[in-house]
């Protein structure tokens, strides 16, 4: 009878702690405890069954046959380890989740990359303080005021502008029309 035999819990219960979040921690302290409280069960019970002295109940017991009867079945006895069926699905989720990770990855580095690419363009500008409108503009030209092609009102905001006209009125156009 080859029976696997735990030597220890193959859990890492330290790193496993550290991902808990702190709501959590005592439904987590009372899964630990029951965890230890079956391995030290199991541990506590013989990895085999114990031998019996066939020969000493053979000679002791008078019915013909009962003996042989009980050892037949004692040695047919035979207690399963429990089959691992979960193990290939959950090989699947970890090769599923490990792709998602490097496609997240590569799309962090090419935003890094772009980030890093506006930070040295920031850096090679002059000073805000420094610049004159002509400097702002050449550095910024769709936030620049252009007076020239696009000449616009103080503040210099949408609503402020000649020929502006409000979703509400642009509704009520449209309402009129039809």
């Amino acid at each position: 009878m080859a029976a696997r035999r735990i030597a220890q819990s193959s859990i890492n219960w330290s790193a496993l702690a550290e991902r808990v979040p702190a709501n959590q921690k005592t439904s987590f302290g009372a899964f630990k405890t029951k965890a230890d409280i079956y391995v030290r069960a199991v541990m506590a019970n013989p990895e085999s069954p114990p031998k019996i002295d066939w020969a000493y109940y053979k000679a002791m017991v008078p019915v013909a046959g009962l003996v042989d009867s009980f050892q037949k079945q004692y040695d047919a006895l035979s207690v399963p380890y429990p089959k691992d069926t979960v193990s290939p699905q959950v090989d699947a989720e970890i090769k599923e989740s490990q792709s998602e990770i490097a496609s997240y990855k590569k799309v962090s580095e090419q935003r890094i990359q772009n980030y890093q690419k506006e930070i040295a363009h920031l850096k090679s500008l002059l000073p805000y303080d420094q610049m004159t409108m002509e400097d702002y503009r050449d550095a910024f030209p769709d936030s620049a005021l252009d007076p020239l092609n696009k000449p616009t009102f103080w503040p210099h905001t949408p609503e402020e502008q000649v020929g502006y006209k409000s979703k509400e009125q642009i509704e009520a156009e449209k309402q009129g029309h039809h």
